[in-house]
C-alpha cells in the first residue's frame, strides 16, 4: 500500500472552481477520486490508470478533469461550477496494480485511500 495525502479543500462560493491534489508515497497503477457526504454511499468522481485515458462519473463528467503526473505518484482534480451538492469529504484512492478502463470507477477495488479534503460549496 502506499500513502496518499489530499489538499486543496475549501470552502467556496457556488459556481467557482476547485483545484484538489493527491500525492502519493510510491508509484501507483490506478489512481481516483471519489467523495461522500456523511450518511450516504462514496460517490465515483474520476480515475486513472497512469499513463491511460481518465474514465469521468456520467454526472460530474462536464465539470470535472483530472491529470496526472508522468511519475505515476500524482493525481490532480479540477471542479468547475461548483454547487452546494458538491459539498463533502473528498478522498483519494490508488491501487499498484493495473484495472480495467471500466473498472477505474469501482471504489472497493482501490487498496489505499487518503484521509479526505474537506469541500463546502454555498450558495
Amino acid at each position: 500500500e502506499v500513502r496518499l495525502i489530499e489538499s486543496g479543500g475549501a470552502s467556496v462560493q457556488a459556481g467557482g472552481s476547485l483545484h484538489l491534489s493527491c500525492v502519493a508515497s510510491g508509484l501507483t497503477s490506478a489512481m481516483g477520486w471519489f467523495r461522500q457526504v456523511l450518511g450516504k454511499e462514496r460517490e465515483p468522481l474520476a480515475a486513472v490508470q497512469i499513463g491511460g485515458r481518465p474514465n469521468y462519473a456520467d454526472p460530474v463528467k462536464r465539470r470535472v478533469f483530472v491529470s496526472t503526473n508522468n511519475a505515476g505518484n500524482m493525481l490532480n482534480l479540477q471542479i468547475n461550477r461548483l454547487e452546494p451538492r458538491d459539498t463533502a469529504m473528498y478522498y483519494c484512492a490508488a491501487r499498484s496494480a493495473p484495472i480495467n478502463w471500466e473498472d477505474l470507477l469501482r471504489g472497493e477495488l482501490y487498496t489505499s485511500w487518503g484521509q479526505g479534503t474537506q469541500v463546502t460549496v454555498s450558495s
